[in-house]
């Protein structure tokens, strides 16, 4: 198979069907693919005067709430973060999980991270 119909193919997938990909290809191969967490960028985005719906989405975790444990674990359904980054990413709440997430994949993963006990925002 080309390489070029697979970046194709892996294209097409949502942040959570990359997420399992990614999980499944790091646990097959026994390798990492999170990158090292540094400070998040305090870069704001310039607010859009747009009068349609927006079509994606900044997904923040802004608060782990009192289940740390289980914030950590449910970042790291939604996202390619090892155990340490997402530890490191709760504990310096405020953390952006997504920078660009559809709607759907953004309500997801909200959901995912607020039943788990943390408070997220979607901008």
């Amino acid at each position: 198979m080309a390489t070029s119909r697979i970046v194709e193919e892996i294209g097409k997938l949502s942040v959570m069907e990359l997420a399992a990909l990614v999980k499944s290809l790091e646990e097959t191969f026994g390798v990492s693919a999170a990158m090292p967490v540094a400070a998040a960028p305090a870069a704001a985005a310039p607010a859009a005067a747009a009068a349609e719906e927006k079509s994606e989405f900044k997904v923040t975790l802004a608060n782990s709430g009192a289940e740390a444990i289980k914030v950590i674990k449910a970042l790291r359904t939604v996202t390619t973060l090892s155990l340490g980054d997402a530890k490191k990413a709760v504990e310096s709440a405020p953390f952006v999980v997504a920078e660009a997430a559809s709607k759907e994949d953004a309500q997801k993963i909200k959901k995912t991270l607020e039943e788990a006990g943390a408070k997220v925002e979607l901008a």
